[in-house]
């Protein structure tokens, strides 16, 4: 018997290609080698273009998944016509058709190896119809969770951007009332200064002023309460009127803050003179506002900027996608983006000094914060204390995410990270949020995603390598 017809005996005999006609057997095995392994071969690697089938014979293959630096034991393919790969013959080119695990020899053997082209291409001319209906079920479930995961992204991204909308509407706001303000504060100055003019001040007089005018111009006075503030601007209004300054309560309170005092305000009298005085307060009260205001204006603009800088970092912009990036520093970040969303919860934070970049997506990552803290945030109802932590445990980084909720049961925790799984209301989550983030963590960057959970404390402890180099 020829090594051709030994081989399609042995293919006969399994489940896989037991029903093929002999003519159908000569077809697959024309396009087909056999491959004899010894223990620990590398048949193939989890990841890479899942480009063949292959069919084992005889012998064993350990199918092997790699999680930070521990190699996880999925099964031992033992029994002949137990297949691996292949995914490829179904049309789909991408990285979701890479090989899911690596394989390799526990005891010798060998495998029958057909590539994946070769694979689709002769199911097509044997079964049509099965061929049809293979690639119609398996784009159609690839479609469906596609278009899940961007409903989710989408639907994250929505909460994010009417989150962000409202921090920056603030100051905003407050930006363009400084800006407002300002104008009319000008305008008064301006009115101040010609009214001084026309009062015929020398330039003796004026230098005075300017000199007096500055010593407000860094109040220093403490907020002692509502009462003692009303108590000063009481007392420089009562000197206003007796001064017969008109309408003292404009100016009053903007020179009560300031630090003005009987003393000073005596000075002041002295340096400007009877006719001279009211224009020269109101002149040295618009200036304290437009500080006031300008320091306002530069408060709203800054807290804009970190606003962006915050959104810039988040979605790690400008940035190629794999880059040491700062751990400590995206967290942040997306506390930044979900601020309107953590209301009344407490943060505590708890970084370690020592970590130091590491290699990673840092948009992905930043995916998964946003994923657990807002799952934390939602088991708390809003009101709690939301502990984040970071710690080097070796040649990886730790990241924790605990929550003072009520905790998950065994069952919760069971199906945590199954796709579509839910405890949330209707329309408040689809279920994919972990899926996702497992996904990231584990077959992105080879780490692993575990929980702990007891009633007020659930933690989410995620582990990553701290480089990515030769892992992929």
């Amino acid at each position: 018997m020829t090594l051709a017809e030994n081989l399609a005996e042995e293919l006969r005999a399994t489940f896989l290609t037991g029903g093929l006609t002999d003519e159908q057997l000569a077809e697959l095995i024309a396009v087909g080698t056999t491959v004899a392994f010894e223990p620990d071969d590398e048949l193939f690697r989890e990841g890479e273009p899942a480009d063949y089938l292959w069919i084992l014979l005889e012998g064993s293959i350990g199918l092997y998944r790699q999680a930070i630096s521990e190699t996880s034991h999925l099964m031992t393919m033992t029994t002949p016509g137990q297949w691996a790969g292949g995914l490829r013959a179904w049309g789909d080119a991408s990285a979701a058709s890479g090989y899911r695990a690596s394989g390799a020899a526990v005891s010798a053997g060998r495998v029958f190896r057909v590539p994946s082209e070769d694979l689709g291409r002769l199911v097509e001319e044997w079964f049509p119809f099965g061929k049809h209906m293979i690639n119609g079920v398996y784009q159609t479930i690839r479609n469906i969770d596609a278009m899940a995961r961007q409903r989710e992204s989408l639907v994250a991204l929505g909460t994010l951007a009417a989150g962000l909308a409202h921090e920056i509407n603030n100051p905003a706001a407050a930006a363009l009332r400084a800006v407002e303000g300002l104008r009319e504060t000008c305008d008064a100055m301006m009115s101040s200064l010609q009214q001084l003019a026309e009062r015929s001040i020398s330039a003796e007089q004026f230098i005075e002023l300017d000199r007096l005018r500055r010593e407000l111009s860094a109040p220093t006075v403490a907020d002692d309460g509502a009462l003692a503030r009303m108590d000063r601007e009481d007392a420089v209004g009562g000197w206003l009127s007796d001064h017969h300054v008109a309408n003292p309560w404009t100016i009053a309170p903007l020179l009560a803050s300031a630090g003005a005092d009987r003393e000073w305000l005596d000075a002041f009298a002295t340096a400007a003179g009877p006719d001279a005085l009211g224009e020269a307060l109101r002149w040295t009260s618009s200036t304290i506002n437009a500080n006031a205001l300008l320091g306002e204006l530069a408060d709203s603009t800054k807290r804009v900027s970190n606003l962006v800088g915050a959104v810039r970092s988040y979605s790690q912009l400008d940035r190629a996608e794999l880059h040491p990036i700062d751990v400590d520093e995206g967290l942040d970040s997306t506390l930044a983006m979900l601020a309107p969303k953590l209301g009344r919860v407490t943060v505590e934070r708890a970084f370690a000094d020592d970590i130091g970049p590491i290699e990673a997506y840092g948009a992905e990552l930043n995916q998964v914060w946003t994923n657990l803290i807002d799952n934390a945030v939602d088991a708390m109802d809003g009101t709690g204390t939301l502990r984040l932590a970071t710690r080097r445990d070796g040649d990886v980084l730790v990241v924790e995410v605990t929550d003072s909720g009520s905790g998950m049961g065994a069952d919760v925790q069971a199906r945590i990270f199954e796709p579509f799984f839910t405890t949330k209301d209707v329309g408040k989550g689809t279920g994919l949020g972990l899926d996702i983030s497992r996904r990231i963590i584990v077959d992105r960057h080879h780490g692993d995603i575990t929980f702990d959970s007891r009633p007020g404390a659930t933690t989410a402890i995620v582990r990553i390598p701290v480089t990515q180099t030769n892992r992929s």
